[in-house]
């Protein structure tokens, strides 16, 4: 089975300091976290920004310097910028986010629309899909296609057949939001997607370690980290990043996976080397 890339989703638009205190807002703090989680072995940073108050920001020199800071710490990590932004953020806001030096090698392309609960809507209409698709191609970004349940799948295939994305395809599974997350559910995800893609999954909240298992065993990739889990284990907030990473890493040893390196996440990914 090859090796296995874990992203850290190291901050999130959503949870905050009041869930847990190390959930990361400053530049220094996002740079800390990012360092920590690299350290346990993360080699891909899904990357949300912050002003100093916890408001979730697109502002593009906002992502420079936290970018910057993260390569000073971490020079050959994968910086992987959310396109996706808040709820409530125009389309040319979230894509502020792709207009940094250098250029993303990868970002996320959410698939639609998505409840968040309660009043909550992700707008992803299929004209923002296809712009987004096509923006991120002629920058030479590689997207991830950020998919919450089955019909997302179907979207994205249908942006493909537009001859939009870059091959071999690669997918998230975010499940625990508007999908439901068993194994069962993971597993037909991954049963629709196309032969020679590639997949991350994580599960939201209590699901993630269920989640991570059923991934590592089935020769997934692992996404972690405070914008979809705070705790440890039941009740144990987890103090960074990289404790989540971690027990990651320890699940997969457990389960005889080697966990990728930044290069070779990237030749995996089928990234440029850097």
């Amino acid at each position: 089975m090859e090796k296995m890339i874990i992203s850290a989703c190291i901050s999130g638009a959503e949870v905050t300091k009041e869930q847990n205190p190390a959930v990361p807002y400053t530049v220094e703090e996002i740079a800390r976290e990012a360092k920590s989680a690299y350290d346990a072995g993360a080699s891909v940073i899904h990357l949300h920004v912050r002003w100093d108050d916890g408001t979730p920001t697109q502002d593009k020199g906002r992502f420079q310097e936290c970018m910057d800071a993260i390569y000073e710490l971490c020079p050959d990590v994968i910086i992987q910028p959310s396109t996706g932004g808040a709820v409530g953020m125009t389309d040319l806001e979230r894509l502020q986010s792709t207009d940094v030096t250098p250029t993303p090698e990868f970002a996320t392309l959410d698939c639609g629309t998505c409840n968040f609960g309660g009043d909550e809507i992700f707008i992803n209409t299929d004209n923002t899909i296809e712009n987004f698709a096509r923006i991120m191609k002629e920058k030479g970004i590689k997207p991830e296609l950020e998919v919450f349940d089955k019909g997302m799948i179907d979207i994205a295939l249908k942006i493909d057949k537009k001859g939009l994305l870059v091959h071999p395809l690669h997918f998230d599974f975010v499940l625990g939001v508007q999908m439901s997350a068993t194994i069962r559910d993971l597993v037909f995800m991954v049963g629709s997607i196309p032969a020679g893609s590639t997949w991350t999954a994580t599960g939201i909240g209590r699901a993630t370690w269920d989640i991570a298992a059923a991934t590592i065993a089935m020769g997934g990739h692992v996404r972690t980290g405070f914008e979809d889990n705070l705790y440890l284990e039941r009740g144990v907030l987890a103090k960074s990043n990289g404790e989540l990473v971690e027990k990651v890493v320890k699940i997969a040893k457990l389960l005889g996976r080697e966990i990728a390196t930044p290069a070779e996440a990237r030749e995996i990914l089928s990234l440029p080397p850097r």
